[in-house]
């Protein structure tokens, strides 16, 4: 499906972000074209960047970023197209310095670009670990390190991860690539904890969405039209906007559904040490129940905020 550039009035049809830039990493297909596509279509001015290699991260080719560039070019929007790779701390720092010399700031990173190589754990080699941690992770980390330290100065900006619903819930054969969408999750906790104070909003996409790296099989249960990554891009647009209120927060999205994902804390079970006892093995057998007991839950705010309910917990007793 074409995804095509249309003209938003600011303040009247929707958010604005007009005399924003915009970073979208594998912006060439698929998610990332779609997402550069809405944001220039709100008034983005957007680096469209994509090494335009194979679904498993080998070769490169400039077509890709060029295309999605021409479209939105096509269509009255702003955008440029930069080819480097994610995978190195020196590749984050020329995208970065690419979106701040052609369009002079930089104030959205989008961290989309990724590859895959399924494997069973069983059958995984070095180099494929390596591969996908550092292209997914890496990148994830290379290309936000130089934009955030912009948006630190200009006390705003917007930065949205890439997770999966494979690094909360599993499939088979996805293990490296869960674990740097695992990765990314705690990333994206932590920076958001530390960018609120700078103006600096932190928010991750887990999309459900046919595309290249996806492939068929796994959407074939919905009609075309309702499987397609214009379906997720409209959560991206949020998560750029200023009227974004959220922060450190994942949504999975896709064919309609926008729902959040988090992490929890069961109210479990809970032995005194000191009036009853340390807790044994055969304890947590016989309480099994009651810590797996997902019907009461917390969601603290962060780490110290779960110490301090354990500390409740004690000195209540």
């Amino acid at each position: 499906m074409t995804n095509k550039v249309t003209a938003v009035t600011p303040g009247k049809e929707g958010f604005s972000l007009k005399d924003r830039v915009a970073i979208v990493t594998g912006a060439g297909a698929g998610l990332g074209r779609s997402y550069a596509i809405a944001l220039a279509a709100r008034g983005a001015k957007v680096l469209v960047n994509d090494l335009g290699s194979a679904l498993d991260g080998v070769g490169g080719d400039t077509s890709p970023a060029d295309m999605v560039v021409a479209e939105i070019l096509a269509h009255g929007g702003q955008a440029a197209a930069n080819y480097t790779s994610v995978a190195s701390a020196d590749g984050g720092e020329e995208i970065v310095n690419h979106a701040i010399s052609e369009f002079g700031g930089v104030d959205i990173v989008v961290n989309n670009a990724g590859n895959m190589r399924l494997s069973s754990f069983a059958k995984l080699d070095v180099r494929t670990i390596s591969d996908v941690l550092d292209v997914h992770l890496g990148g994830a980390f290379y290309v936000t390190k130089p934009a955030y330290l912009v948006m630190m100065e200009q006390k705003r900006g917007r930065i949205i991860f890439t997770t999966s619903g494979l690094g909360v819930f599993g499939i088979y054969g996805a293990d490296v690539y869960a674990a740097a969408k695992g990765g990314i999750g705690g990333l994206l906790t932590v920076l958001a904890l530390e960018g609120e104070r700078h103006g600096i909003r932190v928010n991750g996409v887990a999309p459900m969405a046919r595309t290249r790296m996806s492939g068929d099989d796994l959407y074939s249960a919905l009609p075309d039209e309702y499987v397609g990554s214009e379906h997720v891009a409209p959560v991206v647009e949020y998560f750029a906007a200023d009227e974004c209120t959220v922060n450190g927060e994942v949504w999975s999205v896709g064919a309609g559904s926008v729902s959040r994902l988090f992490s929890a804390r069961t109210k479990g079970y809970f032995k005194h040490p000191g009036a009853q006892g340390q807790v044994t093995a055969e304890d947590l057998a016989a309480h099994l129940a009651e810590i797996s007991d997902v019907t009461a839950f917390s969601q603290p705010a962060n780490w110290l905020a779960e110490w301090d309910e354990v500390v409740q917990m004690f000195q209540s007793q």
